[in-house]
């Protein structure tokens, strides 16, 4: 009885599905390979609903914000406390790599590798891309665009413009904003409907990346896979942990209150399909709607902490694996240019990816052709890179409406203590009645 009472919950089934994907993909894996419109299906319904959500939350927020100032002083310290961490994150990969030399030993000689391989990915990196034309890309081309293309900075600029435009037009900006609170609990509503089909598409995801590529792949470079997950760990445990102590959490109830969403991102190798839970899941926390709204839509363009290890941890090893000896000039270049080509790089699958082309572009002393040997197990990279991503952003949403006074810190702790709960529109969270609830889920 016990069993299939857990197996009602989401976060189980997800699990279940996603271990279940493994097995398929081992045993079958043409069939797994053909399963993989489920994982591209969930993905996609997912991120239709992402811009309206991000939309609706930000301008309500700040629609309600009654010192403007507030505004500029949030967004302040949110880019701070993003480039702080995310430049640690770097300097992680660096150290790890350089202390574990996951690519020693290897003697790639690139001049056998097929370079086509990694010109596909390179055409898309944009490497002389400057700072000005990086602001002049936050502006959308219409009003409406960023709606289509998905485009999470181009939707926060028109939805920071449209907050403030609401709290200047007195109690017709007020009636407005209830109008998008309205348009909010239905857009949750589908996402509830929506994030049941989680472990359909954990499944086919899984089913897919293993029937692709199976687990043969991962034996020739495990010590690099291993390294990077070890760096991921550390990095969570230790420096978010830290992060997180000081502002009166504990980063394992954290996790554990974030576990469905966790899984679902295991599943999936995104973190993008997790992001409307997360902005509610803060709420429920404790956090202000205003602090949520825009830390964790900016967070998955600027606060992409297991990426940023990703990047620099897999240049050394290419370096190392090429016999390419790097100066600690040279290596403080990438350190500087990585710190550069990380911003912007999204939750999508891959995207970590592209942007290791376009770091690479710039440093001409590893030859761009040794991509090629980390495109079969990027896949699985790509699952502690989105990992890591969403737990960083949550820990950066909390801290920063603790820095800011904007965090109930009773409901913070009253909600971890209780566990995860079924989530609710944003702005309309019931928070548990006593710490000493079971997990409504």
């Amino acid at each position: 009885m016990k069993i299939l009472g857990a197996l009602k919950l989401l976060y189980v089934q997800v699990l279940v599905a996603t271990i279940l994907g493994v097995v398929f993909g081992l045993f079958f894996p043409e069939t797994g390979v053909a399963l993989k419109p489920l994982g591209d299906a969930f993905i996609k319904v997912i991120r239709m609903v992402i811009a309206p959500v991000v939309f609706c939350t930000v301008a309500i927020g700040i629609a309600h914000m009654s010192d403007l100032k507030k505004f500029g002083r949030v967004g302040g310290k949110t880019l701070l406390y993003f480039e702080a961490v995310s430049t640690l994150a770097l300097f992680i990969g660096l150290v790890v790599a350089a202390v574990a030399r996951p690519g020693a030993g290897f003697n790639i000689d690139p001049s056998t590798l097929d370079p086509s391989v990694a010109a596909q990915y390179t055409k898309g990196a944009q490497a002389s891309t400057t700072f000005a034309e990086q602001l002049l890309k936050i502006i959308p081309d219409t009003l409406f665009s960023p709606f289509i293309t998905g485009d999470l900075l181009q939707v926060l600029f028109i939805a920071v413009l449209t907050g403030f435009a609401c709290s200047r037009l007195g109690s017709f900006g007020t009636q407005c904003a209830h109008a998008m609170e309205a348009a909010t609990k239905v857009l949750f509503s589908i996402i509830k409907i929506i994030v049941w089909a989680a472990p359909a598409g954990s499944f086919g995801a899984m089913a897919f990346t293993i029937g692709r590529y199976g687990i043969d792949s991962l034996r020739p470079l495990a010590f690099l896979i291993g390294t990077f997950y070890l760096a991921a760990f550390v990095f969570v445990i230790v420096v978010l942990g830290t992060i997180a102590r000081l502002a009166g959490f504990s980063i394992f109830q954290f996790l554990r209150y974030i576990r469905e969403e966790l899984l679902i991102v295991l599943g999936t190798s995104s973190s993008e399909p997790v992001l409307p839970q997360l902005l509610v899941k803060m709420q429920q926390l404790g956090a202000s709607r205003s602090v949520v709204g825009l830390v964790i839509p900016t967070g998955y363009s600027f606060n992409l902490d297991g990426t940023n290890i990703y990047m620099t941890l897999a240049i050394m090893f290419l370096a190392q694996a090429t016999n390419t000896d790097l100066t600690f000039w040279q290596q403080a270049e990438i350190l500087a240019i990585a710190m550069l080509t990380s911003k912007g790089a999204s939750g999508v699958t891959g995207a970590g990816f592209i942007t290791l082309a376009a770091t690479l572009t710039i440093v001409p002393a590893i030859p761009i052709a040794s991509l090629a040997v980390l495109v079969g197990i990027d896949r699985f990279m790509s699952q502690c890179r989105a990992l890591t991503n969403a737990i960083g952003n949550g820990v950066a949403t909390l801290v920063i409406a603790k820095w800011e006074n904007e965090l109930d810190t009773v409901q913070l702790a009253r909600e971890l203590a209780a566990g995860p709960r079924e989530i609710a529109p944003a702005g309309h969270e019931k928070p548990h009645a006593s710490p000493d609830l079971s997990p409504a889920e």
